[in-house]
């Protein structure tokens, strides 16, 4: 995620508490995958944890998008 998006999320996560827990949720996200990420070999079970990871983080960092362009279209 771009520096600009990130300032984004900061400034309006005040606002939006859905923003705010899915911003959390992102970084959680992102923590687990960095460990997964660590290992040479994945378990089978660890390979389809990382996979569920990355689609929890992608849908996540979708609806961030969404409830964003609310904000930027209404300073707009």
């Amino acid at each position: 995620m771009e520096e600009k998006e990130r300032s984004l999320i900061a400034k309006f996560s005040e606002e939006d508490p859905e923003l705010k827990k899915l911003w959390t949720e992102h970084l959680d996200y992102e923590q687990k995958l960095k460990e997964l990420e660590k290992k040479l070999h994945l378990s089978p079970e660890e390979d389809i944890e990382k996979k569920k990871l990355q689609k929890l983080k992608l849908s996540g960092k979708d609806k961030m998008f969404e409830i964003l362009k609310k904000f930027t279209v209404k300073e707009h």
